[in-house]
């Protein structure tokens, strides 16, 4: 009998030979949640049985994914730890006559019967097993394969449902005439959609799919990518498009998988990381923050904390994912470097008009007491003469001369921002390569 005897059981069973992605996060957020939902059991188990392509690495990867998205688990497991249990069950099937040893290897003598099952996605699926011929189940009675080990586990481990990739809906009539054979109770099969790019083609490297590792580098938070991968192939059945994990585990039923292929959208992974992190505490935001800049950044940061709290407060806005941060606020702690061009405006070709704008926003601004630049006291100051000089010709090169950039933040801000000093050595610059 089963060992465990929970309503729900169900398992993420990943094999340790390479780092872990998205897709593979996905399957155990699903697993996850139906087992949550349901009041049940979750279990984590690594198929590492391939002792030359399982790597430990891979598997501490896995684990800490696991853990960053806030996916916890009931029970461990490695198949690499249970070769006395398989055992049994290799003799068991030898001495049945159901398997027998062939070329250094041991086979499952295939009864060559029609499987049928009812899949909770896809419902009937039948096949006809003649084709499969005796296929082998493990190399010795030490040396289990992936479809003998894959039943063993799932009966001693209670499991209840099976809620796995597509691309396995293959391999589920082998295991189902092997647990037949065992004598086990078949667990209910449900086979996701593989997650697809945009052209519904196979997703790789060159349409974002990197490893859960490189998402969490990039500046994405657990929070985002668990509603993200949530909604590849599931839906709600309504408009809401922001969830917790709590309310996911509330809403998530395998009747709402979709059969077809999901696809995935890297615009949306970014517009929902973007609302996570408008969603941040200030002061954790900041925190999380310095981890994306450069240690000298950093140190800046931290001894100016300050400085800081208004780069993030103007930058918070502006970022999709957090290492967004090195490249939006670099003008902050670098002075930019930028060809005298992009200080005009529109059609502006006149330099010596620009050089003018620029010698009257500093002497304008030169006069403010530092404890007065402010952004409000800042806009005040050069308003009334760019209303009469004409708004874009005067602020357009105040704000590349603060930020080498043709798009920014509101300049009087950045100008409080950089501070007094620093905002008129900027135009000093930007005079000067004129």
């Amino acid at each position: 009998m089963a060992k465990n005897s929970a309503a729900v059981v169900t398992r993420f069973a990943p094999s340790p030979t390479g780092p872990f992605h998205l897709g593979s996060a996905r399957t155990a957020l699903f697993n996850y949640l139906f087992a949550r939902k349901n009041s049940g059991k979750f279990i984590l188990r690594t198929e590492d049985t391939d002792k030359e392509r399982s790597k430990k690495e891979f598997e501490e990867d896995i684990i800490n994914g696991l853990k960053w998205l806030g996916i916890d688990w009931d029970e461990f497991y490695r198949q690499s730890e249970r070769g006395e249990i398989y055992k049994k069950y290799l003799e068991k099937l030898l001495n049945e006559g159901k398997a027998y040893f062939d070329d250094r290897a041991i086979r499952f003598k295939n009864p060559n019967k029609k499987v049928v099952f009812n899949d909770l996605i896809r419902e009937e699926i039948e096949f006809k097993t003649n084709d499969v011929g005796d296929f082998v189940i493990a190399k010795d009675k030490d040396t289990p394969l992936f479809h003998f080990a894959v039943v063993v586990d799932d009966y001693e481990m209670g499991i209840t449902h099976v809620i796995r990739g597509e691309d396995h809906i293959s391999n589920t009539p082998r295991q189902i005439l092997i647990q037949e054979a065992l004598g086990f109770k078949t667990p209910r099969y449900a086979h996701i959609p593989l997650i697809l790019a945009s052209d519904k083609s196979k997703l790789s490297k060159r349409h974002g799919a990197v490893s859960l590792a490189d998402y969490k580098k990039d500046g994405y938070l657990p929070e985002a990518i668990i509603n993200f991968i949530a909604f590849i192939g599931w839906n709600p059945g309504d408009n809401k498009e922001i969830f917790t994990k709590d309310e996911l585990i509330r809403e998530f039923s395998l009747e709402r998988i979709q059969k077809g292929g999901a696809v995935f959208n890297i615009e949306r992974l970014n517009w929902l990381n973007k609302e996570y992190i408008k969603k941040l505490d200030a002061k954790i935001l900041e925190d999380y923050l310095t981890g994306h800049v450069p240690d000298n950044w950093k140190k800046i940061a931290e001894d100016n904390p300050l400085f800081w709290s208004k780069i993030v407060s103007l930058e918070k806005e502006r970022i999709s994912k957090l290492s967004d941060i090195k490249e939006g606020a670099a003008y902050f702690f670098e002075t930019p470097v930028f060809d005298k061009k992009l200080l005009f405006w529109k059609k502006e070709k006149d330099i010596i008009a620009v050089k003018k704008h620029l010698e009257k926003i500093a002497e304008l601004l030169s006069v403010l007491d530092e404890k007065n630049f402010i952004s409000r006291e800042i806009k005040e100051a050069v308003w009334g003469y760019a209303e009469k000089e004409g708004r874009g010709n005067v602020f357009w090169p105040l704000r590349v001369a603060l930020t080498g950039l043709e798009k920014s933040p509101d300049p009087f801000i950045v100008a409080e921002i950089l501070g007094k000093n620093e905002t008129l050595e900027r135009l000093e610059y930007a005079i000067d390569i004129i």
